[in-house]
């Protein structure tokens, strides 16, 4: 499970300083969207970083051989060109644009910065794998397509399951609008609540049934048609009203803060933190193989959603092996339709291959036994709700007891970062960071996304914080704690736009910036660099392929967007092909290719 002292030549950092990747340097070249990210985390993990070859990340030093990553937005002669394209190809602007009943893309540069996250991990994988003794890495390839497919890969199984969607899609959603005008949005997991609110609201009781269900699925399904009747009982009352409602039935609002507002408190912390715990125990366990550095480690994983599970199952892509800590009848959402041979798709895209463990872990008999196996593993990952683990005795400070070489790791909603935060779920954390405004451009009210951007995103940090602590561990020979977070994931996402929102520039891309064009039989998207000159030509009156050739007769970059997710099955621009697992659910290909 730890360290051992003789598998490598790398050196042992000293514990006051230690970061991951003290005493290594990076030379990183390639697209600025695209290494921002990498640079980024690379330099906050402890790396020097240098410009270097287009298109290259190599890292090496600190007594590791240079390991070079590679990133791009797609294969050659795809057309994947640019984070426009990007969306548009692997289904990003068919899922966004649901809430509006046509594909829109994010206005927000999310398949670059998801692409620098995984290169990331990538790079930290492959130090992981030979700290551990493992042959030296090979070089690992991310691309934006593949990032993109990972980002749909719930809607993508749902849209070839073997039943319909539990709620039909169409467009509609939050947020609310109180009568002085206050953009909000509303979370409850209880439909108790859910009833309460409105009904304090004064609600017709039909409206108010009606509308739980699309609510409670809009994770699901990337929208929320509720009836119009909602949105009208808001708009007759005050935003106090409305806080006070809340208050009383135990739903809770949150309104939608600015760009401007988050960049006055943003404190610049990492996406994440590691600190080191006591001395852990030696061993000999070593990567048997470059393409799965992280085989022979342990992944307990109690997660339930996406954050923690997306964390674990891309660790489990990595070699580890993955065990899922479940409650007594295994985890409900298996059940979640649609379904592939009985079983979830939008589960199983998450948590195929995973071994489970029924524990309660509210019964000290079964807390023995979860105990007992993360004295066996090398990572202990949850999600819970915050405070839970210290309860019920299962934080780091307990677990490191039966295990010290442990990594314990929290995915959670806000780090502790945050005065008065509301609860820490996606669209929470995307109305209060200001990215509901981000992801519209200029002339558009806010409004969060309806994809699970964060929690994507958020799963993404959490396997990048487990990464560095396994590294870290190896480099220390300590336990490790990680924590990372959906406002981590926030702050990553919007760093290039809070610093203009600090100095008053507005941050927000032009208006229409990212709205693909309409054709006879369906929609094509311009790169961002094509796009001004794109919206002269009117190609409502041609099919779509006519309407390709027509813009690139011009010189000009276009692609069709995919709007029938089931379609990128057999869909030639993508570098990696789709799949279908045991149950006959799409899976899509891993999220790094090998040289």
């Amino acid at each position: 499970m730890a360290s051992s002292a003789t598998a490598h030549t790398a050196v042992r950092r000293p514990l006051d300083t230690a970061r991951p990747l003290d005493a290594l340097r990076c030379d990183i070249g390639g697209p600025e969207p695209l290494t921002r990210v990498v640079s980024d985390h690379l330099r906050r993990l402890g790396a020097t970083v240098r410009d270097g070859a287009p298109g290259c990340v190599t890292l090496g030093g600190g007594g590791f051989a240079p390991l070079t990553a590679r990133t791009a937005w797609g294969a050659a002669g795809s057309g994947i060109e640019d984070e426009a394209t990007a969306q548009a190809v692997t289904g990003v602007m068919a899922v966004h644009g649901r809430r509006h009943g046509a594909p829109r893309g994010l206005a927000v540069d999310y398949l670059a910065t998801a692409t620098g996250v995984l290169t990331v991990q990538g790079l930290l994988a492959g130090l992981v794998g030979h700290a551990r003794g493992g042959p030296p890495a090979r070089m690992r390839t991310t691309t934006a397509d593949r990032a993109g497919l990972l980002t749909v890969s719930q809607y993508l199984a749902a849209a070839g399951a073997d039943e319909p969607e539990a709620v039909e899609p169409a467009p509609g959603g939050p947020p609310f609008t109180s009568a002085d005008g206050v953009l909000f949005e509303l979370e409850t997991l209880d439909p108790g609540a859910w009833a309460a609110f409105w009904r304090a609201l004064e609600a017709p009781a039909d409206a108010i049934r009606a509308g739980w269900r699309p609510f409670q699925f809009r994770y699901a399904t990337a929208c929320a048609p509720f009836p119009a009747e909602l949105h009208e009982v808001t708009r007759r009352h005050s935003w106090a009203r409305i806080r006070q409602a809340a208050a009383l039935s135990g739903a809770e609002v949150c309104r939608l803060r600015t760009l401007a507002e988050r960049a006055g408190e943003d404190d610049v912390a990492d996406p994440w933190s590691l600190r080191t715990l006591g001395p852990g125990r030696p061993a000999t366990a070593a990567a048997d193989t470059a393409d799965r550095p992280l085989a022979g480690l342990t992944v307990l994983e109690a997660g339930r959603r996406i954050q923690a599970p997306l964390a674990a199952h891309l660790l489990g892509l990595l070699g580890a092996r993955v065990i899922r800590i479940e409650p007594p009848g295994g985890d409900p959402l298996r059940g979640m339709p649609p379904a592939c041979d009985g079983i979830s798709a939008r589960w199983l895209a998450l948590n195929r291959g995973k071994e489970a463990v029924e524990i309660d872990i509210k019964a000290p008999g079964d807390r023995r036994r979860l105990r007992e196996l993360v004295a066996e593993a090398d990572v202990f990952l949850h999600n819970w709700a915050p405070g839970k683990a210290a309860e019920l005795e299962l934080d780091a400070e307990h677990l490191t007891t039966v295990n010290p070489s442990l990594v314990y790791a929290y995915t959670g909603g806000w780090a502790d970062r945050i005065d008065d935060a509301p609860m820490g779920t996606d669209f929470m954390v995307q109305a209060r960071t200001g990215v509901g405004e981000a992801v519209h451009p200029a002339g558009e009210p806010p409004a969060p996304s309806l994809m699970t951007l964060l929690d994507v995103l958020g799963g993404l940090h959490g396997t990048e914080a487990v990464l560095a602590g396994l590294l870290l561990r190896e480099r220390t020979g300590h336990g490790v704690r990680v924590d990372s977070s959906l406002l981590g994931a926030a702050d990553t996402l919007l760093a290039p736009d809070l610093p203009r929102a600090a100095a008053g520039v507005d941050p927000r891309r032009p208006a229409g910036f990212r709205h693909p064009l309409r054709t006879s039989d369906g929609w094509i998207a311009p790169s961002d660099t094509s796009a001004p000159a794109a919206v002269a030509y009117d190609v409502t009156g041609l099919c779509t392929e006519d309407a390709l050739d027509r813009l690139r007769s011009h010189g000009l970059t276009v692609t069709a967007v995919t709007t029938d997710l089931s379609a990128l099955h057999h869909d030639p621009r993508l570098s990696g092909q789709i799949g279908r697992d045991a149950h006959g659910a799409p899976a899509v290909p891993d999220p790094w290719s090998l040289a």
